[in-house]
């Protein structure tokens, strides 16, 4: 149980941000007991994994908080973040406490079941925040985004943390951070509504 709970976690983390659960678990790995990769996955500890991802993650870091660039990056990371939270639930999801599987396992013996799984849950938080930002950006005139942006980057990060450390705790995270980002786009397009409308005559 704890351990879906795990990969449901790293799922919902890479719905904000692709790449901070596929570096978390890579600088876990390398840097402390707490997650053991198999040979399947030694390459994401990698000197060269490491940097390239890092260096994903600094780009997506400063382009998601331009506004205008921001819509544009969660267009094109549609497909990165879901195809990321399926790496990492099937990861997360085969772990046995500190030990992580290799999810390739799950395609030799027929069981794609883990990735798509990790697809869907990495979507709903991907959506929210793709949905939310235009509105978000337009209500603020474009200083939201980087505020929001922060919240995410600072959301993933715990969650990923969190769901290796304390599985339950991060569940909970998650349920927060799914509600705050429907609560923000639900007062948004009520700002949105309430806006007067000027006529020009």
């Amino acid at each position: 149980m704890l351990e879906l709970i795990t990969g449901a976690t790293l799922a919902a983390s890479a719905g904000l941000n692709a790449y901070v659960p596929l570096l978390g678990l890579g600088l876990l790995s390398r840097f402390t007991e707490l997650v053991q990769l198999p040979a399947g996955w030694g390459w994401l500890e990698n000197e060269w994994s490491l940097g390239i991802l890092g260096l994903l993650l600094l780009i997506e870091v400063l382009v998601d908080k331009v506004p205008a660039l921001d819509t544009v990056n969660d267009v094109l990371q549609s497909v990165v973040r879901p195809a990321s939270g399926g790496m990492v639930f099937a990861a997360g999801a085969a772990s046995d406490t500190v030990a992580v599987q290799d999810p390739a396992a799950f395609v030799s013996s027929g069981q794609i079941w883990p990735f798509v799984l990790g697809i869907g849950i990495a979507l709903v938080p991907h959506i929210l925040k793709a949905v939310a930002r235009p509105v978000l950006n337009v209500m603020t005139a474009g200083a939201g985004a980087a505020v929001a942006s922060v919240f995410e980057d600072l959301g993933a990060v715990a969650l990923t943390i969190l769901a290796v450390v304390v599985p339950v705790l991060a569940l909970v995270l998650l349920v927060g951070i799914v509600v705050w980002l429907v609560r923000r786009l639900r007062r948004a397009r009520r700002e949105r509504t309430a806006r007067p409308v000027r006529i020009e005559g």
